[in-house]
């Protein structure tokens, strides 16, 4: 691996890492209700997900495990992003307290799409 892939990866390492503990600071916001901590367990569980599944892809020994991999990083941050829609349009947080960390799931989700079509 070059040294500018090798950067990336560990970006992209560092990037999934940063958004899973945003993450538990979003879920650590919001209201001690049953819908509040519902929601917040699924957001929690998919944005830790996509970051420790990208750590798998790194370790992929084949095209087709890294190609599976990366599908299931991109299914969990896509659905990061779509808890924190919720989220937000519930009204359990202000859209001002989301936003920074929707356009990360949103990048995020271009770039591991992106990579996984590159690989077929």
């Amino acid at each position: 691996m070059n040294n500018s892939k090798a950067a990336f990866v560990e970006e992209l390492k560092s990037r999934t890492k940063n958004f899973s503990l945003r993450a538990i600071k979003v879920f650590q916001a919001l209201p001690a209700t049953d819908e509040a901590r519902i929601m917040g367990k699924q957001f929690l569980r998919s944005a830790t997900s996509a970051a420790a599944n990208y750590r798998a892809v790194c370790r992929s020994r084949s095209k087709a495990e890294y190609f599976s991999k990366m599908s299931i990083v991109v299914e969990e941050m896509d659905e990061s992003l779509f808890w924190l829609e919720i989220i937000e349009e519930s009204g359990l947080l202000p859209p001002e307290r989301l936003k920074i960390l929707k356009n990360e799931a949103t990048e995020l989700v271009k770039i591991f799409a992106t990579a996984r079509k590159n690989t077929v």
